[in-house]
């Protein structure tokens, strides 16, 4: 899924009478499996100019950056951070590692050749779906097509649901991410 995507159906299945810094808290782990990978677009893309096809051909399947974004996307150590903010206990902490689980939930069966290692550091082992959330070849436009309409109920749902500012607000930016990453891909596949 597309990391806005995460952030609004996590606030509307975790975020439901939450106060506001725990709203805060949903979003953050909500979007934090995915800053890896906006890291390393930036670094490749922008600091180091290097040809979107390479990017994604060559130094997406780095060691390195793999590593990286497995650390990010790993059940076992997600798991252990729930269980010691249950432990502790720490709602914040469980609301974090709550919505980082499930993104990655969400993400499991919608990756293709560029599934993650979610058993990491345990295993290299990675579910390759045969559904992607983009790739046309493995379903993607139709993935993309359901989630835009799951997406945008889920925001309608969450602007009914919630009159605070704060949530208005994050709902407006991820219009904004939307129609700019959208626009974004036209623009670099066309």
């Amino acid at each position: 899924m597309n990391t806005p995507a995460h952030a609004v159906l996590n606030l509307v299945i975790l975020g439901r009478k939450q106060t506001r810094s725990l709203q805060l808290v949903v979003l953050l782990g909500a979007l934090l499996p995915d800053l890896p990978m906006l890291l390393f677009y930036l670094v490749t893309k922008v600091f180091m100019g290097i040809r979107e096809s390479r990017i994604w051909d060559v130094h997406y399947h780095q060691a390195g950056w793999q590593n990286f974004f497995a650390l990010f996307n790993s059940l076992p150590l997600i798991g252990l951070g729930l269980l010691i903010s249950c432990l502790i206990p720490s709602t914040a902490g469980r609301l974090f590692f709550m919505s980082m689980l499930l993104h990655v939930l969400f993400d499991l069966p919608l990756h293709n050749y560029d599934a993650h290692r979610h058993l990491y550091p345990f295993s290299d082992w990675r579910f390759h779906s045969p559904v992607s959330y983009w790739d046309p070849n493995h379903y993607g436009t139709i993935v993309t097509t359901m989630e835009i309409s799951m997406v945008m109920l889920a925001m309608l749902f969450l602007w009914r649901r919630d009159s605070s500012v704060f949530v208005k607000s994050i709902l407006l930016l991820i219009s904004g991410a939307y129609l700019a990453y959208f626009g974004y891909v036209r623009l670099m596949w066309a």
